[in-house]
């Protein structure tokens, strides 16, 4: 062989590695651009169900309407528990029995 064949066999070689490594190089490049696709969809999908999840609470700004809720609700639970223990009351005193027998046998603590 000649040196203009070697040359031309160098640079058929150096062409060849180039194009394997550029067609490398754009599978690589197709990967990346299709894993930030996959991830772009992600967070696309969990920014709706964030949006939708904020939508169902209550009002975030609105503490002293929460405030009153809650206040509401001790008293209904006041007001049932009273009618509870008047009713445990009248029959202990029905039974004659002493009013914490009775809470015993309802299976309710004194502390309740």
């Amino acid at each position: 062989m000649n040196k203009q064949q070697l040359s031309d066999q160098a640079k058929s070689i150096k062409d060849s590695d180039m194009e394997r490594h550029t067609t490398q190089l754009n599978e690589k490049m197709n990967s990346l651009q299709s894993t930030i696709t996959n991830l772009e969809n992600q967070i696309a999908t969990l920014q709706s169900q964030l949006q939708e999840a904020t939508s169902k609470l209550r009002s975030p700004n609105a503490p002293s309407q929460t405030v009153q809720n809650h206040i509401r609700l001790l008293h209904d639970y006041n007001e049932i528990r009273d009618i509870g223990q008047g009713l445990l009351s009248l029959i202990a005193e029905k039974r004659g029995v002493r009013y914490k027998d009775v809470l015993e046998e309802f299976g309710v603590d004194a502390n309740d």
